[in-house]
């Protein structure tokens, strides 16, 4: 029960912190332009990640080339997170803006269970699933439109 509470705690945490990301990174970008919006947010994400691993000695860094070519596209996807964050934010505002990122998510997460890859576990889509996944896409329309 406790490793639950510990799981939903920190995928809360997550979710508090792209909330409260996207005003911001949407902020410098309103004053100095996307592209230096986008760098200041990676750089800031570099030096926490750099002095994590300067503390724990460098962990498993230095055998990166055993990581699969295709999951260092990883750092290019968080550009386009933060750069569709900065463009939406002034446009149709936060909640909507994070609405989309969650459905995107949503369905993409539904697409590679379904098939099992990038080392998912394959996950069928089931009628449940896809009747959840249109409530949100609904949801999502709704938080436009309103």
């Amino acid at each position: 029960m406790l490793g639950l509470v510990v799981i939903v705690c920190i995928g809360l945490l997550g979710g508090i912190a792209i909330g409260l990301q996207a005003p911001l990174a949407s902020t410098i970008s309103q004053r100095l332009g996307m592209i230096e919006s986008i760098f200041i947010v990676h750089l800031g994400g570099l030096l926490a990640a750099g002095i994590a691993l300067a503390f724990s000695g460098g962990g498993k860094l230095a055998q990166w080339q055993s990581v699969p070519p295709v999951a260092l596209l990883a750092g290019l996807l968080g550009v386009l997170v933060v750069g569709s964050t900065v463009y939406n934010v002034p446009r149709i505002g936060v909640a909507a803006t994070i609405m989309l990122i969650i459905t995107g998510q949503l369905c993409m997460g539904v697409a590679i269970d379904h098939f099992g890859v990038l080392g998912a576990t394959p996950r069928p889509v089931t009628l449940e699933r896809l009747a959840g996944l249109a409530v949100v896409v609904s949801g999502a329309w709704w938080t436009l439109r309103h």
